[in-house]
Order: structure tokens, then C-alpha cells, then sequence
């Protein structure tokens, strides 16, 4: 498993990952078809982040294929962890997981780490391994997520 930078990446292999409705199934903010020009802004956005806060979204190899993207984005005060697979690479979730959390587990910057994840999503004992607790729910973009919260440090 590697991390690159998402520009590293074909937008067509992105937007295919991304308008695949088994990725999109519990994405709530996910309402609308990717096309071209919502990849680059998209890229455009991840990047930002990259310049801004000096950490953000990977792109994730698995034997220098894509099949995802994901890591840290700075919410606030806090840093936000994400991960969005391809439908083929949902089981590699934990291991990519852990390596990423490695990573934030040795940068100063991250005491604890946020997931957000929709009410639909039933399969949560991943994060309970993982040492994540439930914070409550919040509003995030007009749509209800459950946050847990995961200590690093």
C-alpha cells in the first residue's frame, strides 16, 4: 500500500471510482455525478488543503493500482480522517486504516483524529477496534453524521 498525491492520478479513473453507487451508498453529500470538471475542482480543493494545513487527502495505491483516496483534513481544530474505496477494495478499509493512522500517530499536529460517518452505516466494530469512541452527532453540511473521535498521542 502506497500513498500519492491525488493530480498523480487519471480523472477518469477517479470519476469512475466516484459515480460507482456501491462507493456512494453512504455518502450522503454524494448527490450528484461526478464529471470532468467536479474532478478537478475536487482535486483542486484536496490540494488546497495540502498548501493550507501541509497534510490532506492521498490518493492509495495497492501494487501501484488506484483504488481509493483518503487521509487527513483539517476541520476546525481538528483533523478529520476519511477514506473512500473502490467497491472492489472495501476489505483493505482497516489496513489502510492503521497505516494511515501510523502517520498521524508520529506528526505533532494530530493529538486525535475525527471520523465522521452517516446513521446508515450499521458495521461499526472496525472503529471500536481501531480505539475510536462515539462523540455524538453532528450536522455537517446539512446532513446528520455520527463523530468519533480517536486519541493519538
Amino acid at each position: 500500500m502506497t500513498f500519492t498525491r491525488l493530480p498523480e492520478i487519471s480523472p477518469d479513473e477517479i470519476i469512475a471510482h466516484m459515480n460507482d453507487p456501491r462507493v456512494t451508498e453512504h455518502m450522503p453529500l454524494a448527490t450528484f455525478v461526478w464529471d470532468e470538471a467536479f474532478c478537478g475542482k475536487f482535486v483542486g480543493m484536496k490540494e488546497d488543503c495540502w498548501q493550507r494545513d501541509g497534510l490532506g487527502h492521498w490518493a492509495i495505491l495497492g501494487d501501484g493500482a488506484y483504488i481509493g483516496w483518503g487521509g487527513f483534513q483539517k476541520e476546525g481544530e481538528e483533523w478529520d480522517f476519511g477514506l473512500v474505496l473502490k467497491a472492489e477494495c472495501f476489505g483493505l478499509g482497516a489496513r489502510i486504516a492503521r497505516k494511515a493512522l501510523d502517520f498521524a500517530r508520529s506528526d505533532e499536529r494530530i493529538p486525535f483524529v475525527t471520523f465522521l460517518l452517516p446513521p446508515s452505516r450499521k458495521h461499526l466494530k472496525g472503529l471500536d477496534r481501531l480505539g475510536a469512541r462515539l462523540v455524538g452527532e453532528v450536522d455537517h453540511s446539512g446532513s446528520t453524521f455520527l463523530k468519533f473521535r480517536l486519541d493519538t498521542k
